[in-house]
């Protein structure tokens, strides 16, 4: 699977933009803030509908307009598809996929996966449990669409039984019928959760282990354990056992809600371990092992965005993983690099198909290329 070409119009900095892509690596170089990682914000909106680094829309709309439009041809199993996503200010988002749109974004997402690497990242280690079981649930949404129905159904369920929770707080009449209602959603759509991402973690982690071990030469020993109330025991009988603590918080306490993915490197958090280079390949090992675990899902390599990810990193890591992306066992590649000559380094030991881009000036040209793979 690959992206085939973009058109990008009114895309944060780019007024208008037409882009032809290698099938294998495609690379931009140029300044720092010139726009090389909103072209993989792009293909990461084509891809799942929605920006890799916010869910507000109107963000992604170039200064000065008031809507944008995103246009690519993906290409899988040999066929051929038409993308097109547009989004206008107090209008709700477009989305079709060869002239028809979807009636449902979700729809969409599992149909192109991707997985974006980039500094933005840093957030699974340094900020709270929500960046996390968001990484789960990205995951597990790129192969099973019944797993995002569950979570928006679990979502949905938990506002309400807030609400009620906050209802009960200020009218001082309680009721154990009304929310037994959404008790019992919650334990239908939260057990399905549990068991996806415990199934998740535990394939994760012998593969993120491989990965971190090649990236640093076995310097370090790293874990990720997953951590749930209903590893705990009956998530019916949790909910009936905190309803007083709920009454009086005015929320609920227990759930899949409260979930976390523990990182540590040798038996402590790598947030308060790890050094900056240590903590950076901590995250590459473990977006690589999500690429890994979505191809064996899916049966085909997802796209991959590399986003700066070199920065910090110590000549022997960056060897390692210049090594571990030029492996065959990728499918389409996009790296950006604020250095053309390490990316020429990349490229040139390896004979494969590949585009060269520079950026400047919001104007994309291709600088170098070779198509000895095609």
């Amino acid at each position: 699977m690959y992206v085939k070409n973009l058109i990008l119009t009114n895309f944060k900095n780019y007024e208008l933009s037409e882009l032809e892509f290698s099938p294998k690596i495609n690379c931009f170089v140029g300044n720092n803030g010139v726009g090389k990682t909103n072209i993989l914000d792009a293909i990461h909106y084509l891809s799942l509908a929605k920006s890799f680094f916010n869910n507000i829309d109107s963000i992604s709309i170039r200064h000065g307009e008031d809507f944008f439009i995103l246009q690519g041809t993906m290409v899988r199993d040999g066929e051929e598809d038409s993308i097109y996503c547009a989004f206008q200010k107090q209008k709700q988002k477009l989305l079709k996929r060869n002239g028809k749109e979807y009636q449902k974004l979700s729809d969409h997402v599992g149909r192109y996966p991707v997985v974006m690497i980039s500094p933005a990242d840093s957030a699974l280690i340094s900020e709270g449990s929500d960046d996390r079981r968001r990484f789960m649930n990205k995951i597990i949404s790129q192969y099973n669409t019944a797993y995002l129905d569950a979570v928006l159904m679990y979502n949905k369920a938990l506002q309400q039984r807030n609400r009620l929770l906050k209802d009960f707080r200020s009218s001082g009449k309680f009721d154990e019928d009304m929310l037994s209602i959404w008790d019992s959603q919650l334990v239908k759509y939260g057990s399905y959760i549990y068991s996806e991402r415990e199934t998740l973690v535990n394939e994760l982690i012998p593969v993120f282990q491989e990965y971190y071990s090649m990236i640093s030469s076995g310097r370090e020993k790293v874990r990720l354990s997953y951590t749930s109330h209903l590893a705990e025991g009956n998530f019916s009988e949790a909910l009936a056992k905190a309803v007083q603590k709920d009454r009086f918080m005015e929320y609920t306490t227990v759930g899949i809600h409260k979930d976390d993915l523990l990182l540590h490197m040798n038996d402590f958090p790598v947030k308060s371990l790890g050094s900056q280079g240590q903590q950076k390949s901590y995250l590459v090992a473990l977006k690589l092992a999500k690429f890994d675990y979505i191809k064996r899902k899916a049966g085909y390599s997802p796209i991959l965005l590399l986003d700066d990810i070199f920065d910090k990193f110590d000549a022997d890591r960056v060897e390692q993983i210049i090594r571990l992306v030029g492996n065959h066992r990728f499918g389409q590649i996009f790296i950006t690099d604020t250095h053309s000559s390490r990316l020429q380094e990349i490229l040139s030991s390896h004979n494969t198909d590949y585009k060269l881009f520079n950026i400047s000036d919001n104007k994309v040209d291709v600088i170098n290329q070779n198509g000895s793979a095609n």
